[in-house]
């Protein structure tokens, strides 16, 4: 089994023990359509969840109280990595670090990170041409071919 992190419990919600978290993934609604989460590699039922503004709030199996709650503050959710099904075109950025980035034919580089930036994300890639910036959006990036280790992309001159 491999886990994912996908968000921190920021603080607490109410009385009843419910949990506030910060979800580190596209879309608050992702994570609330868990029904299990891992919390230092241990499995949670996740009784409910639901999303308020940017956060979840989740209620967790055995956490009933608020002090329940407040003892979980700052820890960090996972989920089993078969539990999630992601949409045609998206990928877990763990997936995208250390592929091989070319333009057309030439070795760009290999990608370091991706920014999560709110308009869209950044990949950085490093090579020996320096570090580029390449947004991560169709007129830049062509293909991603995990199984392949590869993203093709268009660069523009300058980036």
């Amino acid at each position: 089994m491999e886990l994912l992190e996908i968000g921190k419990i920021v603080g607490t919600h109410g009385v009843r023990g419910e949990v506030r978290v910060e979800p580190w993934c596209d879309s608050p609604a992702f994570l609330a359509g868990f029904t299990v989460v891992y919390l230092q590699g241990s499995p949670l039922a996740v009784q409910t969840a639901r999303v308020h503004k940017s956060l979840v709030l989740m209620k967790l199996e055995g956490t009933d109280t608020v002090e329940a709650a407040q003892a979980l503050r700052d820890s960090v959710l996972r989920i089993d990595r078969s539990d999630a099904a992601l949409p045609e075109g998206r990928y877990f950025i763990k997936d995208l670090i250390g592929l091989a980035v070319f333009d057309g034919e030439e070795r760009v580089g290999t990608l370091y990170d991706v920014l999560c930036a709110p308009a869209h994300d950044v990949y950085v890639v490093r090579g020996d041409g320096g570090e580029h910036m390449i947004p991560a959006v169709p007129a830049f990036v062509k293909e991603i071919d995990i199984d392949g280790g590869v993203v093709r992309v268009a660069l523009i001159e300058g980036m």
